[in-house]
């Protein structure tokens, strides 16, 4: 039987994966690859639907530290099974769905507010009296999820006064 390994080359052209993401990704554990008689890198063919899992996930916006810890967590990790792929795209999607509850508050509050860098000290106040976020130290604080209701109906009242 011929030997069913890949050279990173061949790995390269099927996936349409840059030779040099394919080294990044080995040495950020993503995939793996033994090593012949003259040192060149070889890859078992399951490689290719390990890198079309990463492929997907890049494209999703997982980064590439998630994709990683996910693939460790899988038994057998080097073969990416339907099951597998179940618990990555589940995962995932809770990832996602946080993401965009954070992009939709960025949206929705972008032109009211930067973090606390407030355009109006009147809606600032409504929302950051005595700048009391300050004590919660630097960064967008408005924009946590968690607090994204409470800004909504803040807006809606800034709103309903500006009418």
């Amino acid at each position: 039987m011929p030997n069913s390994d890949m050279s990173v080359g061949e790995v390269s052209k099927r996936t349409g994966v840059a030779i040099s993401a394919l080294h990044f990704y080995e040495t950020r554990g993503l995939i793996k690859s033994t090593r012949n008689t003259g040192n060149h890198r070889r890859y078992s063919r399951t490689v290719l639907r390990k890198i079309s899992v990463i492929k997907a996930a890049q494209q999703a916006g997982i980064s590439l530290t998630e994709i990683a810890e996910q693939l460790a967590a899988i038994p057998n990790n080097d073969k990416v099974t339907s099951t597998a792929w179940e618990t990555l795209s589940s995962s995932w999607k809770v990832s996602l769905d946080e993401k965009i509850e954070r992009l939709t508050l960025l949206r929705d509050t972008l032109s009211y507010c930067i973090g606390c860098g407030c355009l109006s000290e009147k809606y600032c106040s409504l929302i950051n009296p005595d700048d009391q976020l300050a004590s919660k130290g630097t960064g967008a604080r408005l924009l946590d999820p968690k607090e994204a209701d409470t800004i909504r109906e803040i807006k809606a009242r800034y709103a309903a006064e500006q009418d």
